[in-house]
């Protein structure tokens, strides 16, 4: 298949355009800057509205991750409008350029995120839920609906929602590992509170599978089946590192080292979501259990 990928430099986006081009697929890069001579991408820049139209053209999917880092500063004002303009605007600027080409690609694969369904409790979540309240579930609302030029085209779309992404490599769990093998790592909060995650290297796995399995549109939860609470997730860290975990992180304090709105989106709030459509559709997680995907990511099976 000929792919085009945008985001294709961040975490994700690079575990992607690696699994693709080694399954032999043939990567296109949406990039903001003049690609190289003999580059395989596509000069496309939302903020100004431009995109090299023609280098669209006959694409069989298209997999669109670009989107501003919800957790890499404070939410400001001008933080907030900067990430949701990246996820909005961003996608339906792309999705207006795909139903105009005369050959759309058949498959639309958008990152979205389980903040989708904001913070519910024990509740158990699938793409049937409705979606929850605050800053993070209306982003995510506008960010899907932002697809629906392209759907209305004929392209097949499916967005991903995409949970706490596990890696050494970046993310929140590279951030943790500090802490965590200094001994300083502790429950955040109550400890109770739900955390949807999904292993990096699944994450290609399923974009493959959300490419070449027809029947899938819509959303489809990109999380691992089994959520765990913050509390076994910090147990399962710390034994996974041989540490000791015995410092907890109080609600008021995360509320002041980063502000009230973002640590209740971020840290304190409560998601458990299953991948229904995933797993009916015979999808094989390679990372299903916390415990054992911690310890191969950090080299100590």
């Amino acid at each position: 298949m000929r792919v085009a990928v945008s985001g294709s430099t961040g975490l994700v986006g690079s575990e992607v355009v690696d699994s693709l081009s080694t399954a032999g697929h043939e990567v296109v890069r949406l990039v903001r800057r003049s690609p190289a001579p003999g580059e395989r991408a596509v000069r496309w820049d939302p903020e100004k509205r431009e995109v090299d139209a023609a280098g669209l053209e006959g694409l069989d999917a298209v997999v669109h991750l670009a989107g501003e880092n919800v957790g890499s500063g404070r939410w400001t004002a001008a933080r907030k409008a900067a990430i949701r303009d990246s996820r909005v605007n961003g996608t339906r600027f792309l999705c207006d350029a795909l139903a105009g080409l005369a050959r759309p690609p058949k498959t639309l694969v958008c990152a979205s995120a389980v903040g989708y369904y904001g913070d519910r409790g024990e509740e158990p979540l699938t793409e049937e839920s409705p979606p929850g309240t605050g800053f993070l579930a209306e982003v995510c609302r506008e960010w899907e609906a932002a697809s629906a030029p392209a759907a209305q085209r004929g392209v097949r779309v499916v967005a991903l929602r995409i949970g706490m992404v596990l890696s050494p490599k970046g993310g929140a769990l590279a951030r943790m590992l500090p802490l965590f093998r200094a001994g300083l790592g502790g429950v955040i909060g109550g400890g109770r509170q739900y955390i949807s995650w999904v292993a990096l290297d699944d994450l290609p796995g399923i974009v493959l599978h959300s490419m070449q399995y027809g029947f899938l549109r819509g959303p489809v939860n990109a999380v691992a089946p089994r959520p765990v609470t913050n509390r076994e997730f910090t147990e399962a860290l710390g034994k996974a590192l041989s540490r000791p975990t015995p410092l907890p992180v109080p609600a008021f304090a995360l509320r002041l080292a980063v502000g009230g709105e973002m640590a209740d989106a971020l840290l304190l709030a409560s998601a458990r979501v299953v991948p229904k459509r995933l797993l009916d559709t015979g999808y094989a997680f390679r990372s299903p259990e916390l415990e054992t995907t911690l310890l191969r990511l950090l080299g100590r099976q």
